[in-house]
């Protein structure tokens, strides 16, 4: 078949694939491993295959698929049930590691997981290696099992872990992610940072095959800084476990290998690759909210974290085990500079890699602690099933301030405005769309749920723009076919007086209304529909073409025009 003749996306799959062959044909002619690429995967792990990140990667995309309802709608699944909110609301501990926020995210999380978890499940081994022990010599040493249990047993006990300290109702595997990178980098540091590159092929390979093909055009977006949706404090979480764990195998192996120097690197290398795995994962990005999606970023400060942890994971991972100092012959117990003094390097690392793990961890168990404040959201939220859904504007954030914390001139006490979503039975508390976001979209569905199930609730934004004035604007929510108000604006005044009368537009409950003042005298009257007009105070005021008018006499005066949204008109 003439490559012509081949629908567009196959012909450049087939062009791709036809390079992808030739390359790998090139390097494996220079190379001529004759077998020996297979033989060193198969001698770390069974078969030659990581199937304990496999089974994790599948178990993650079921929850997805399953759980969060990935499966009726892959690129909506339901997501606010299913982050870490509390202790007291254990569903949300235990999916919140393996749940995600869209397509997008699970499959950046899942691609980083095939990466790290494959150089990860490589430095573990399915095979025992220290001296005297043999495969199938017991269950610990049986490669099966170490292959289907062990490994996929520890990277989904993490996911757990991590929610039960995770800072903030977080999502996501990335914290495991971290972890198999923190574990990667104590064994493989130079192959650890070429892997992120790796990382990236997969990514564009996967985008590959999806769409070979893509047509894009600017368009503008609304949402926060790019820094601020990271979940800096998990990440960091799951960098110091992996690593922790990572040193602890590395330094027991040491001891029980017969080439136990081969088995390290240098400090230095440790350090460089730790510090660049920071850099380029933005470990830096420390960041406080002040509310109404405004956010302050402590790059300094994070630069320097990332700095501390890069050395605290070299001493521990490659120092020395000969102490600081020989300890004394009759060592004195009542003081404790001896001890010190006789520690070693690496051991000294381990306790701060374990500091480190502490400090980032236990801030995240009070917050934890704190049970959701019952009392109602403002106005008549939509019920469903024991969740409430309203739209409000500059109220506490209730998810920020669970616990009041004021520190260096700021504070969690802070202000938000959006539709709120509750449930008291879940801890559930959390501005679901901020104001910004709706402003811009116009609409959004709002996803409320439970294992396996769930309902939409619709919110729209529909307003009028006075002429030289401000907009004034309904919110409505949609469920089950039912409309309900959630929030009207305050009304507001058009420039244009016309022989004495001030014209202003007014949000209501379940539509607009126009009102004149004139010589102390009120008149209001709905917003005609589209090609009707109404009178008020011998003024007539016509709806055309997505804009009214006010006629008096020969004159005729734009009062006020539709809000767009998008570029789009909303109706």
């Amino acid at each position: 078949m003439a490559l012509e003749a081949l629908p567009v996306d196959a012909a450049h799959l087939l062009v791709a694939g036809a390079a992808a062959a030739v390359a790998l044909a090139a390097v494996y002619a220079s190379d001529r491993p004759a077998g020996s690429w297979g033989r060193r995967l198969r001698s770390r792990l069974l078969l030659g295959v990581p199937w304990g990140t496999l089974v994790a990667v599948g178990f993650v995309i079921g929850v997805y698929l399953f759980v969060q309802s990935g499966l009726e709608n892959p690129y909506r699944p339901v997501v606010i049930p299913f982050r870490a909110w509390s202790y007291f609301y254990p569903e949300g501990m235990l999916w919140a590691g393996f749940s995600h926020a869209s397509r997008g995210h699970v499959t950046g999380n899942l691609l980083s997981t095939l990466v790290a978890g494959t150089l990860a499940e490589y430095a573990y081994g399915h095979f025992p290696r220290e001296r005297g022990r043999e495969t199938f010599g017991s269950l610990r040493e049986n490669p099966y099992v170490r292959a289907l249990c062990v490994v996929p047993g520890a990277i989904l006990t993490f996911g757990v872990v991590s929610s039960l300290f995770a800072l903030g109702p977080v999502i996501g595997f990335s914290g495991v992610v971290f972890a198999l990178w923190g574990f990667a980098l104590v064994h493989y540091p130079v192959g650890t940072i070429a892997s992120l590159t790796a990382a990236t092929l997969v990514g564009v390979v996967y985008e590959t095959i999806r769409t070979p093909v893509e047509i894009a055009e600017a368009t503008p977006s609304f949402g926060p800084p790019g820094w601020a949706n990271i979940a800096i404090q998990g990440h960091a979480l799951g960098l110091i476990a992996g690593a922790l764990v990572g040193v602890w195998l590395l330094r027991r192996r040491s001891v029980s290998t017969v080439r136990a120097g081969s088995m390290r690197s240098s400090a230095l290398v440790v350090f460089a690759a730790v510090l660049l795995f920071g850099a380029s994962r933005r470990l830096w990005a420390v960041y406080w909210y002040l509310g109404n999606q405004r956010y302050e970023l402590y790059r300094a400060l994070g630069l320097a974290g990332v700095l501390a942890l890069a050395a605290i994971v070299a001493v521990a991972a490659a120092g020395r085990e000969r102490p600081l100092r020989p300890a004394l012959a009759v060592p004195n117990p009542r003081t404790i500079r001896e001890s010190v003094a006789s520690a070693t390097p690496a051991a000294v690392g381990l306790f701060l890699l374990l500091a480190a793990f502490a400090a980032v961890a236990g801030p995240a168990v009070v917050p934890n602690l704190v049970a959701v404040d019952e009392a109602g959201l403002p106005g008549d939220p939509i019920e469903v099933e024991g969740y409430q859904v309203t739209y409000a504007e500059d109220v506490e954030d209730r998810t920020v301030s669970a616990v009041d914390v004021e520190a260096f001139g700021r504070s969690t006490s802070v202000r938000t405005s959006g539709v709120i979503v509750a449930n008291p039975d879940r801890e559930i508390w959390t501005r679901a769309v901020s104001k910004g976001n709706l402003d811009f979209w116009g609409y959004r569905a709002v996803d409320v749920g439970g294992t396996g199930w769930r309902e939409t609730v619709w919110v729209q934004r529909t307003g009028w723009v006075a002429i030289g004035g401000n907009a004034t604007y309904r919110v409505d929510g949609v469920h089950d076919e039912t409309r309900s108000t959630l929030f009207v604006s305050d009304p507001a005044r058009a420039e244009p007086v016309l022989d004495g009368r001030n014209v202003t537009v007014a949000a209501v409950e379940g539509g607009f209304e126009l009102r004149v003042a004139h010589a102390g005298e009120n008149a209001t009257a709905s917003v005609p529909p589209r090609n009707e007009s109404v009178t008020l105070q011998e003024v007539e005021f016509r709806h055309e073409a997505e804009a009214i008018y006010a006629v008096r006499g020969d004159s005729r005066v734009r009062v006020a025009e539709r809000e767009r949204y998008e570029g789009r008109e909303r109706s």
